[in-house]
Formats: structure tokens, sequence, C-alpha cells
């Protein structure tokens, strides 16, 4: 009896044993997969203005400042796809920065202004990446999917690496952040900054005339109200 009980328990235990190395085997198993299917490569970020102008995103925006930022297809292939998409489909233009948090970020590409907004593409997987969220890092906004980015981005004012590997990082600024700094703070601002035009740079269009201000209405006299019509 104490033989089949010794038996019986060293079956139980290499049982257990063979059970957990296959889980561990398993799970090993599905973490290469994984690293295996992800065949992006992570290239620096490129300043040169001139270089690969089809993957360079102008901002035109109501401040007076153009805003020049690199996109990464290398990085994720799919929100730059996006972006430029909508982009040569004028979406962005006129559309304000809803939501602009001092040392934090200014977001943008909701055409109703609310955060709430998006375009009439169908959202989009996540590509989140390890590049870290730097200053001038222009990641794709989402709501608590990560699988629910469509047209919304932001670009950080200050390093924000809690943000990595939960938001997909896709560009940088590479000229004028000043402009993106002088982007009116508020959620949302009280006189927004908007984007007039967004534009590829390999598209060359020029930059837009920046709308005149107001002129006050001239004084208008007593003499002026008494007159005949026609006068």
């Amino acid at each position: 009896m104490l033989k089949t009980s010794l038996a019986l328990a060293a079956a139980l235990t290499f049982a257990a044993s063979s059970s957990a190395a296959l889980a561990q085997d398993g799970a090993a198993g599905a973490a290469t997969e994984e690293a295996a299917a992800d065949t992006r490569v992570y290239t620096p970020v490129d300043f040169n203005l001139e270089e690969d102008r089809e993957n360079i995103l102008l901002l035109d925006l109501s401040n007076g400042e153009r805003v020049a930022i690199r996109l990464k297809p290398d990085w994720a292939p799919n929100h730059v796809e996006r972006v430029k998409t909508l982009t040569r489909q004028g979406f962005y233009d006129g559309i304000i920065f809803h939501r602009v948090i001092d040392g934090f970020m200014a977001q943008t590409g909701d055409p109703t202004g609310t955060g709430t907004g998006g375009s009439e593409l169908p959202d989009i997987a996540e590509e989140f990446n390890p590049m870290p969220h730097l200053r001038g890092t222009v990641s794709m906004a989402r709501s608590a999917s990560p699988d629910s980015a469509n047209s919304q981005f932001f670009i950080v004012f200050y390093p924000r690496f809690n943000l990595d590997d939960n938001y997909t990082n896709f560009g940088r600024v590479i000229s004028n952040m000043a402009g993106v700094d002088a982007i009116q703070r508020g959620e949302p601002p009280a006189n927004p900054t908007r984007i007039l035009q967004a534009s590829i740079a390999a598209d060359n269009k020029p930059v837009p005339a920046m709308p005149t201000a107001p002129t006050a209405d001239a004084d208008i006299s007593i003499d002026d109200l008494n007159a005949p019509l026609g006068n």
C-alpha cells in the first residue's frame, strides 16, 4: 500500500512538473512568435528637412508658425499612413488644438473640437513601440481601448516616459518646436490655435495666407445717421 501511494505521488508530481513545463514552453513560444512577427526597425530621427520629404508633415498654424514633423513609418506604419491620408484629404485644415496642458502636451485632430470626434475612417490597431516620448514626440491619441486611435494626435512638450508602450509614437518635431510651445493652453483654450493647413513636404504646398485681424469700425457721427439715404 505504501509503495502504491509513493508511486502515485511520484506520478502526480511528474504530471504537475510536465504541465508547468508545457505551460512555460507555451508562453515562451507565444512570446517568440510575437517577437518574430514584429519586423519593425527603429531608425533614428532624421532632422534634415531636405531628405525623405514624403515623410515630413508640415503644420501651418494660426499663430504664424510652420512646424515640421518627421513621420516614422518604420516605427508605426499604419499610423503614419493614416495621418498622411487624412492630411492629403485636407482633413486637418482648420482644426483646433482642443486640449493643451502646460508642461505636458498639445492635442489636435478632432473636427468637433471636443476631443470625442474623429474621421470617417475605421480605428487603427495599436502599434506600440519602445521609442521614448521625448520633447517633440508626436503620438496618437486614443480612448481606453488600445485599438481606438483614429485621427487625433498630440505633441509632447516635455518627456513623458509613462506613455511609452501605451501610446503609438509615430514621429518627432524636427523644426520649430518653439512654434509648438506658442500654442494656446486650455481644455479647450479660450482662443485656440488652429491648423490652417497640414501638408506633406513632398507636395510642396505654399504657406497659406494668415487671416487678417478684424479692423475697428469707423466712428459714426450724428450727421452720418441723419444723412439722407443714398448720400
